[in-house]
């Protein structure tokens, strides 16, 4: 029979030559990848651990079993090289049985250098380091379902809501026959059958359907390998039947009828741990995601742990899998793209939440027109067909990608990220965009795979684009809610992102080393304004909630109080007498109130109600304004003159003079030149779209002042001095009137 022994405990850990003890799952970037500066450790660390033959079972093969090692990893036993595995993020196991002595020393060299082959190198997210997910040893007979094959479960199902199950099973090894049961979700036998073949075609009458959110219900199929009566090996795998198909009209269908997908994306990591999360980490994050109403994920931008999917299984959320091709192609690293696609479906395709296979994620920065980046991505897409029929292929473009360039309409269905009224435009530019690409390609499908805005503890009663308050961050959701829900064409949308992640190379917002448009905090203790925006639109959980809760001090003589809610009507009281009641369709109510000493709010609609604290002051509370951390200069700093540009004017402002114009367009090509310098020219450079014109009309709302704490990220440094005379050449720079 099949063991399974857990090694998480017992490591050595050796970074740069200091050994230290360590228990999985660990990273070392728990604490520098997300700090801020873009300086987190990048290189190749050692874990090691004895292992005893004799704590093993007494079986004749013994596998070791990685379930995550970021992002390169050599495997050594005895001082033995075993392999070595290229990808963090996905599972990969190892022969150990020749190798075993009595007494043997285990290491795993783990590395997340800088590499030109292995993705992802070039992304908003920090690369953590480390083990850091389980470690196992498999023992098994020497007949056993196969666990070499791309981290294969040994068995692939696929289930026919019209009645069958074809199950194949990979097997290594003499044996007798194979036992195929399928279970109900009560562990009833449903149908039985032994037979020689590794392919089999089960019967399975009226099955009950995988419905979603509504009924994700779940059979079991066991698979046995026998020797006469013996059982030498077994798997098992949680299935689903159900049926779904992506129509440019309708959207998404699932069993037949329309199910539109709404939902977020996920990173995986947590503050003080990076990737080294627990199951009761993803235990935690999948609650949230239920609470908020969702009913589909997009798992970027990588693979995430197993248990995540079949958390997703048996949530019934529907979910975008991914590979970490991501923002920059390299010519050098076709083969890993490959590998990881290859490990994302052998190691996946039993799961029922799984639509779609992700080819790539934003990976024309650098050139869309790249015959290389397109050859890579048509060899992705035949091989998704080639290793699953039943699923569909898909993308995430970037803005500035055109809708005409061959790249976007290589996968079957296809999606953009875009972030008007955030970087750059207006928010209500996201709806007509796609419009415009519905009525151009009307025959195919497209989806928003990510749109969001940042937000952390600033508060303002003006809330405007760029100023990372709570209260802008639940304008613009409120925005994009009654933009895309309705557009039923869109097969799906995705908020970027449900959690506030770490990407240590970010500069920006106040707190630097992490990227904040998350509807919940890093340590998912605070559920920002914006979460309950989703939660009344997309839950049936009855709730009340009324904004700004940490926006207590407040200037104006009459002033916002804003609820969520997914009832009917609200009732506001004031102190504790009733002050309106309103109704609203879009769940959005907004009461206009008097701002007088110290306020009780209480926000009540039935038996459900929410509770809130208002203060008059006199003087702004400074506290409520953002203040970059560790910023060449802030907003306060810099003089303004009465009618003319300055670093807080807006680029499209500055731009709409000839002189303005002229300082811009020098400093952006002094900025190039720099960068070209720095990185020798590279090829797909991401720093060169912003030379473009698309790309300058996108960045006219933006000040100078927030794009050039923003560009850091792409290796585009400004220092006091330049800002100061960048200042008083604006000074002087006379702005247009309207």
């Amino acid at each position: 029979m099949r063991y399974i022994t857990e090694i998480n405990s017992g490591w050595e850990f050796s970074k740069e030559g200091k050994w230290e003890r360590v228990s999985l799952p660990h990273s070392w970037n728990s604490v520098d990848g997300m700090d801020g500066g873009n300086d987190y450790y990048r290189g190749q660390c050692i874990y090691r651990r004895t292992i005893l033959k004799s704590e093993l079972p007494e079986s004749q093969e013994h596998f070791l079993e990685i379930n995550g090692a970021n992002s390169s990893a050599v495997v050594s036993l005895n001082g033995k090289k075993l392999m070595s595995h290229d990808g963090g993020y996905s599972t990969f196991r190892v022969r150990l049985s020749d190798d075993l002595k009595d007494e043997n020393t285990l290491e795993i060299a783990v590395d997340n250098s800088l590499s030109s082959r292995v993705y992802p190198q070039t992304a908003d997210f920090t690369f953590y380091g480390g083990l850091y997910r389980d470690v196992r040893i498999i023992s098994v007979p020497s007949s056993h379902f196969s666990l070499e094959w791309f981290g294969t479960p040994g068995i692939k199902a696929t289930p026919d809501p019209k009645g069958t199950l074809e199950v194949e099973s990979f097997v290594e090894g003499e044996y007798d026959a194979i036992r195929y049961t399928l279970l109900d979700r009560d562990g009833k036998t449903v149908t039985e059958e032994t037979r020689k073949e590794t392919k089999v075609k089960l019967s399975v009458p009226s099955p009950h359907l995988w419905n979603g959110r509504k009924d994700p219900y779940l059979y079991t199929i066991k698979v046995e390998l026998l020797e006469k009566d013996e059982v030498l090996d077994r798997v098992e795998a949680e299935i689903g039947f159900r049926s779904f198909s992506i129509d440019p009209e309708r959207g998404f269908i699932l069993n037949g009828e329309e199910y539109p997908l709404r939902g977020v994306s996920r990173h995986q990591d947590r503050i003080g741990k990076g990737n080294a999360i627990t199951k009761e980490d993803h235990e935690e994050d999948m609650a949230l995601i239920a609470e908020v109403g969702a009913n589909t994920i997009r798992l970027a931008h990588y693979q995430h742990d197993q248990y995540f999917y079949q958390l997703c299984d048996r949530y019934g959320m529907v979910v975008w899998a991914e590979i970490p091709y991501i923002s920059q192609h390299m010519p050098g690293g076709r083969e890993n793209t490959i590998s990881q696609m290859k490990e994302l479906i052998c190691q996946n395709y039993n799961h029922p939440s799984i639509v779609v296979w992700g080819l790539s994620n934003e990976i024309t920065m650098g050139n869309s027109k790249d015959p290389d980046l397109l050859e890579n991505h048509r060899i992705l897409n035949d091989l998704c067909h080639s290793m699953d029929k039943t699923r569909l292929t898909t993308m995430a473009m970037l803005t500035m990608c055109n809708i005409d360039d061959e790249i976007v309409h290589i996968s079957d269905v296809v999606a953009y990220n875009h972030y008007f009224g955030w970087y750059g435009g207006e928010v209500s530019m996201n709806g007509p965009w796609f419009d415009n690409f519905h009525k151009k390609y009307p025959s195919r499908a497209i989806g928003c795979s990510e749109y969001g805005c940042e937000a952390l503890n600033w508060h303002t009663s003006r809330p405007t684009q760029g100023d990372y308050t709570e209260e802008y961050q639940a304008y613009y959701h409120e925005e994009m809610i009654k933009q895309f829900f309705p557009r039923k064409y869109l097969w799906a949308t995705y908020v970027w992102n449900m959690f506030d992640f770490g990407a240590d190379a970010r500069g920006e917002g106040g707190e630097n080393g992490q990227n904040h448009k998350g509807l919940v905090t890093i340590d998912r203790k605070y559920k920002k304004d914006s979460f309950y925006a989703y939660k009344a639109w997309l839950s049936e959980e009855k709730f009340v909630h009324i904004c700004s809760k940490r926006y207590v001090d407040r200037t104006e003589d009459m002033t916002l109080v804003k609820v969520y809610s997914n009832l009917p009507e609200v009732t506001l009281f004031l102190n504790g007498e009733k002050f309106e009641t309103k109704k609203a369709e879009d769940h959005f109510f907004s009461f206009t109130v008097p701002n007088k000493g110290r306020t009780e709010i209480k926000a009540v609609s039935g038996e459900y109600s929410d509770e809130a604290v208002i203060n008059k002051v006199e003087v702004f509370n400074e506290e409520y304004r953002l203040k970059e951390k560790g910023a060449i200069l802030n907003w306060f700093d810099i003089t303004e003159r009465e009618g003319y540009c300055s670093l807080n004017s807006k680029i499209s402002d500055i731009m709409a003079s000839w002189k303005g114009k002229m300082i811009l367009s020098l400093l952006l090509m002094k900025k190039a030149k720099g960068l070209k310098k720095k990185n020798k020219g590279e090829k797909g450079n991401p720093a060169s779209s912003m030379a473009n014109k698309d790309m300058m009309a996108m960045v006219g709302s933006f000040t100078i002042l927030r794009i050039s704490s923003m560009v850091s990220m792409l290796g585009i440094e400004f220092t006091k001095e330049e800002l100061l005379s960048l200042n008083r050449k604006l000074n002087k720079v006379k702005l247009k009137k309207n």
